[in-house]
């Protein structure tokens, strides 16, 4: 068997998962799915385009207009120092998002990487399985407290806990993809004929696993979103003045029963992603799933 021939045996998912045709067609026929996409869609343009959209400098304090309930001139009312919280929570948006997809990215290429080299190399598989098994046994708030401790709370502390929480999990489910891949005949043929392990592990390993790891990393980013949160919200994270949904709703907590609207908005703003991120994630494992299309 030739690398030519090796070319045709391989199974049509390898083309890469934009290559699934109707897939934007089947979701749209998800209503519960479409809505959730518009949503996530629209608070995304609104976090982007923020500078845009925001009625107000988010930083502008005003202490003649401090905890005011939402009005026509604040559609989310203001905050302790007078700031207008609909601003703060676009701005909010932005940081909360870039905090996640940043986990998500990092975390997912680099947990991505080590569960394909686990199932390609068999003498790698132990060190690298025990490597992620000793990640999973720092809760991601932990990490947070640790990295904090070094490096002083901010962004950056976040992100670190956000990737170290997302590998282990990624890893786990790339391995469990590439095993199943690997026990394939065209992965045998290919290395009968010589196929190099660079060319195996990309072009016929890695291309063949895209998909469950996409699937799993839709569905992971609601709870990066929600641990990135609830790390803001104790403190590791974004710093004041830094507009960033968890620290929003931490300072509103000592104003429940004066002020509710400062803690709350910011928290249903939270439960609004996560949620159009699970709804949307649930959808896609649906139609890219192909144990589910049976």
């Amino acid at each position: 068997m030739s690398a030519e021939t090796l070319d045709t045996a391989a199974p049509a998912e390898e083309t890469g998962l934009l290559s699934r045709s109707g897939v934007l067609r089947r979701l749209m026929r998800d209503k519960v799915a479409a809505l959730a996409g518009i949503a996530l869609t629209l608070i995304v343009l609104a976090a982007v385009f923020a500078p845009v959209v925001a009625p107000y400098d988010p930083y502008l304090t005003d202490l003649t207009k401090v905890m005011q309930p939402p009005s026509a001139e604040h559609w989310f009312g203001t905050d302790n120092t007078g700031r207008d919280i609909l601003s703060r929570v676009l701005y909010g948006t932005r940081n909360t998002l870039m905090l996640g997809l940043i986990g998500v990215i990092i975390g997912g290429f680099l947990g991505g990487v080590l569960g394909i080299l686990a199932a390609y190399y068999p003498r790698a598989d132990g060190w690298i399985m025990r490597l992620v098994d000793v990640m999973l046994a720092f809760p991601a708030i932990l990490i947070g407290l640790a990295v904090a401790a070094i490096f002083g709370a901010g962004l950056t502390a976040v992100v670190i806990a956000l990737v170290v929480a997302t590998v282990p999990d990624v890893a786990r489910v790339a391995r469990g993809s590439a095993v199943g891949v690997m026990g394939q005949e065209f992965m045998e043929a290919g290395r009968a004929v010589g196929v190099s392990d660079r060319t195996l592990i990309w072009r016929y390993l890695t291309l063949n696993c895209i998909s469950t790891i996409f699937v799993f990393l839709t569905l992971r980013f609601g709870q990066i979103i929600l641990i990135g949160s609830a790390l803001g919200f104790l403190g590791m994270g974004a710093q004041p003045p830094t507009a960033e949904l968890g620290m929003m709703a931490a300072q509103g907590r000592d104003f429940l029963f004066m002020a509710p609207h400062i803690a709350t908005i910011p928290s249903f703003a939270i439960f609004v992603i996560v949620l159009a991120a699970n709804l949307l994630g649930d959808a896609f494992r649906d139609v890219l799933d192909p144990r589910l299309q049976q």
